[in-house]
Parts: structure tokens; sequence; C-alpha cells
């Protein structure tokens, strides 16, 4: 307010951004009619400063309202804003500790320096990345400057005053996943953990108890200071605990042995101190025990007086003067009144009992003092049975009070019984209908049940009869194939027989030779035409047991014993060779017809 008069505009200015008419612009006073004690100028308000035109609190922006991004200038390149009215672009999950963000729809001609200068308003920029295919990879020194760069993804990137295709380009900013800011995030990490177990640890330690003081080796100094602590009362629990350690650890030997007999005699000194101060105890506790004995007393006498004034307030005399409510009250107190003094009757009775139980045997053949008590337990017993006979009047007139309140209370407690009734009723028939119910449901799961079980055992019934009548057919087909095996087996003999008596009609020699051959049977020039062609196929040997594997897999009735009978006899055929050395040493038969062949 302390403008000059020569420049009335800038005065003009001012009221009218105020919202007031200007005032004083031809040099009169510029507040005439202003009231120093106000503090304002009369016919003028107080300025607000949410009045139109102050602007000087601004209105709160709402939440739904999208930030107006702007247009960012540059050294060497120009960034224009997308349109405000499209979504926002898409980003992937932010990886833990991310530091690098990924820049892609990079103009063909940017250079390092240009994206430098674009990012760097962002923050510290640690590397740059930048790929032929216009995208580029931007590492930040924290997390927080990554936010700041995703803000300019969407925005379209001019390089110059240039409008080339190769100049321009529309900014994509996403999160990106390096290795370097997932092992700088777990270290941080880590480090935490580690800070985290060290302030539990010291935590605990904090909180632990204090590990015992240690034991002090034997020595005779020692040992003559447990001797006194031994003797005194408040350091009997040090010295005894010192001294068992010492005899576990085994400090008793033939020197030391009167020491610690000193000791273990100053320990058993201390049970007479324990047996005399438990002595003190037993009388304090008995003299405790009087006390409350007679403070019971009384207290029941004060109990027996209060009864008495409920029971006399309970006499028609009195009992008629009182409204409903009143006699309630006053009934409900005498209950109360009787029952807590007959618990207290009760345990004052308990307590003459434990004192009659626990005479001594000393006392039981005094005549003298048995007669006095025997006389205390008589006048103790008339008067327990004045008090029960006082507590037992002064009930039975209550109970007549109570009767008469329940007969009052009778008529209103038949109505509400007869309601209740007819509420039990209607409760227990839906209850009955309800299992009615559920027996139904339970009857037609039984019968279903039942049909289930019929069709299972009609299925077991067509199984069975179907598993016998394949084993007739299986039966009858073994019996065909028999038969047949047999008709080929004659039709083979008569065959062979035809061809033995033609070659012995055709060459005589042939049958000497036969005759003379090591293999004997038709069986055995099987075995060996199989033997054969399995050790041709293996031309480095095989053992004994794996060609007897191979023949039991077509025969199951060869034995090993039998195939090696037959190789050895067939010298020129078969030859045995050792393989292996030492503890590998093997026998291996091989096929040897060929060099055979050419022998003979």
């Amino acid at each position: 307010m302390g403008l000059p008069m020569s420049d009335p505009t800038a005065w003009a200015t001012a009221m009218n951004n105020l919202g007031m008419a200007p005032l004083g612009m031809t040099g009169q006073p510029l507040l005439p009619d202003f009231d120093p004690a106000l503090g304002m100028m009369t016919g003028i308000p107080p300025i607000n400063p949410m009045m139109p035109g102050l602007g000087i609190v601004p209105p709160p922006i709402p939440p739904d309202m999208p930030a107006v991004k702007e247009i960012i200038h540059c050294k060497s390149c120009t960034l224009f804003p997308p349109n405000p009215h499209l979504p926002p672009p898409a980003t992937r999950e932010r990886p833990p500790g991310c530091k690098t963000v990924f820049v892609g729809g990079l103009p063909e001609n940017s250079t390092e320096q240009i994206i430098m200068e674009v990012f760097e308003q962002c923050g510290e920029v640690i590397a740059i990345r930048k790929s032929k295919k216009n995208f580029c990879h931007i590492r930040f020194a924290e997390e927080f400057m990554v936010d700041k760069a995703l803000y300019l993804s969407g925005y379209r990137i001019r390089l110059g005053s240039s409008t080339d295709k190769k100049d321009t380009g529309r900014l994509h900013v996403d999160f990106a996943q390096a290795r370097d800011d997932l092992y700088e995030w777990e270290c941080k990490q880590r480090m935490l953990a580690r800070e985290e177990r060290h302030r539990r640890r010291l935590e605990e330690e904090r909180f632990r108890p204090p590990s015992p003081p240690p034991v002090v080796h034997y020595s005779d100094h020692e040992c003559s200071i447990v001797a006194e602590k031994l003797k005194d009362d408040t350091k009997f629990l040090e010295a005894i605990q010192t001294l068992l350690t010492w005899i576990e650890r085994g400090e008793v030997n033939r020197r030391t042995a009167n020491n610690f007999y000193s000791m273990i005699q100053s320990a058993n000194s201390h049970i007479r101190r324990l047996v005399n101060e438990k002595a003190a105890h037993e009388k304090e506790m008995e003299e405790a025990k009087e006390k409350f004995k007679l403070a019971l007393s009384g207290i029941l006498v004060q109990f027996e007086q209060i009864v008495a004034v409920y029971h006399s307030a309970s006499k028609q005399k009195a009992w008629d003067h009182f409204t409903k409510a009143q006699r309630k009250n006053i009934s409900v107190w005498c209950k109360q009144a009787e029952e807590i003094r007959n618990i207290h009757n009760d345990e004052l009775m308990g307590i003459r009992r434990e004192e009659e139980m626990e005479m001594s045997d000393e006392e039981i053949e005094d005549p003298s003092e048995m007669k006095e008590t025997e006389e205390l337990a008589l006048v103790s017993q008339v008067e327990a049975l004045k008090e029960e006979n006082d507590s037992l009047r002064w009930q039975l007139d209550a109970y007549r009070n109570e009767v008469e309140l329940l007969k009052q209370e009778q008529g209103k407690a038949s109505r509400d019984e007869d309601t209740t009734k007819e509420q039990q009723m209607k409760l227990l028939q839906q209850a009955l209908q309800g299992m009615q119910k559920h027996l139904l449901k339970i009857q037609d799961e039984y019968k279903k049940r039942e049909a289930e079980l019929e069709k299972v055992r009609e299925d077991k019934l067509k199984m069975k009869t179907l598993l016998e009548n394949l084993k007739e057919q299986q039966s009858i087909a073994d019996e065909e194939d028999k038969e047949r095996d047999a008709v080929d087996c004659q039709g083979n003999e008569s065959s062979a027989s035809r061809v033995c008596v033609c070659s012995q009609e055709k060459d005589c020699p042939v049958e000497k030779t036969l005759s003379n051959s090591p293999v004997k049977s038709e069986r055995e020039v099987l075995l060996v035409g199989i033997i054969s062609t399995f050790l041709h196929v293996h031309p480095f040997g095989a053992s004994i047991e794996y060609i007897c594997s191979y023949l039991q897999r077509l025969d199951s009735k060869i034995c090993t014993a039998e195939v090696e009978v037959l190789m050895t006899r067939l010298q020129n055929t078969f030859r045995q060779e050792l393989s292996g050395v030492g503890a590998s040493l093997e026998k291996r038969w091989k096929f040897c017809g060929f060099d055979g062949l050419k022998m003979t």
C-alpha cells in the first residue's frame, strides 16, 4: 500500500485485482476514511484470502483430474506432451530395486549426448547403453529417479527444428530388469537382514537374565571364607552352593578332608537354626489363627444381629407397612445375609475341628487337660447347636415369606407357562416332522443301495459264467492244438524216414558218417544251428550263461550242462577261450565252423 502518487496506473491495476474501485488518483489523500482503531477503511469489507481475484490459496485439485504436461525445451531437441485425453502408457511390473529404464521410440539421428541432455533432468545418470534399433537402457543413481523418467513416456521428441522422420520419434519409457539393480537390491536386503538380526541379538542379550557368578577354585584361604559364610544366615545359600560345587569337582582328598568335614558340620548345625526358625513361624501362624478366629467370631455376631433385624422387620407388625418392592428387597437381603453367615459359621466350625484333631498324644494322656478339652468341646457344641437352632428358625420364617410370595406370583407364572408349553409343543412337532422327512430320505437311499447291490451281484454272476465259458473254450483250443502238433510230428517222422531210406539207397558212405557224427538227434541239430547263428552275431564270443539265457527264451527245458556238453563235442565248430585278466577272467565260446571247414 506504499505506492507513490506518480504511478497512478499501477495503483489502479492493483485495486482492480482486489475487486475495488480506484481511489486517490488526483493527488488526494489515498486513505481519507481510514480508521486507525479498526485497522481498515470504512465502507470496505476486510480482505479475505479466498476472495475472487486474490488467488492466494488455489482450490484443491481433484484426484481424478490428470496432470497437465507441458512442452519441454532442451538445447538440441524439443519434447511435445501427448494428448491428455489418451490413456496413460502401459508399463510392466516394477522389478525390485529397479534403477534402469528402457527408452524406445528414439529418433534415428539421436545420440547419447541428446539422450543424456533429456534424461539428466530426472537425476544422475550412471550409464547409457544405446542400441542401433532406436532404443536404449539408462541406469540412474537412485530408484526415485526412475519415476521421474517414466513421466516422459508418451512425449514426442524433435531434434532441432527439423521435421524429417529420422529426427522425430515418440518416447516409450518402461521399467527394465537389470542384474546390477537386482544384485544391489539383494545386497541391501541382506544388509537390512543383518542389521535386524543384530538388533534382535542385542535385544535378546539385553533381556537375558545375568548368568550366575563363577565358583572360585578351592584353596585354604577360600575354604576359610566359605566356613565363615556357612555360619552366617544371610550368606548361607551362596556358601552351600560353593561347597556343593567343590565336592562335585572332586576337591576332597586326604589333605582337605578335615576342612570339608568342618564345613559339612557347619551345614548340619544350620539345620538347628532352620528348625528354630520354623517353630517361630508356626507360633506366629498359631497367633494369626487365633486372631482370625476371634475376628471371625466377631463377624458372626454382627451377622446374627443383622439377620435378627431382617427377621424382626419381616414380622407382621412392621411387614405390613412396607411396599411390595421394599418387602422383596428385604427378603433378598435376608437370604444373602443368612448364606454368608452360614458360610462363615461352617468355616469357624472347620477350624475348631482341625484344632481338636491336632491334639497331641501327650495332651490326651493328661486326664485333667482331657477333661478341660472335653468341657470346652461340649460348650462349643452347645453354642454351635444354639446357633444352628436360631439359623433354622430364621430360615423357616424366610421360607414362609417365600411361600407367600410364590403364591402371589403363581398366577402370573401359570399364564407364562401356558404360552411356553404351546411354544414347546410347536417346536417338538416341527422337530418330529423333520425327523420323519429325514427317515423317509434314509429309506429311499437304502432302497437305492439295495438295488445297486442286486445289480452288482447279477454282474458278478454274469462275469463268472463268461469266465467259465472262456476257460472251456481255452481247454478245447489247447486240445485241438495238441492234436495238430501230434499229427505234424508224425508227418515229419514219416518224411524223415523216407529221406533216410532214399539216402541209404543212394549213398552208403553218408550213412557211415551220420552214425559216427557227434550230433545224435534232430533236437541237437537245431540247437547247434541256433547257437552257431547266435555266436556268429557275437564275433567276440559269449559266456555259456548268456547263450543259455537266450536258448531258454525259446525252450525253458534247456539246461546249461546239456548245452556245454554238446559244444565240447563239436570242437571243429565251437572253441572255448579265456578273456580278461586277474579277477575279471572269463570263459567265452566262439564260433569257428568256417575255420574247421577249411581244415577238413
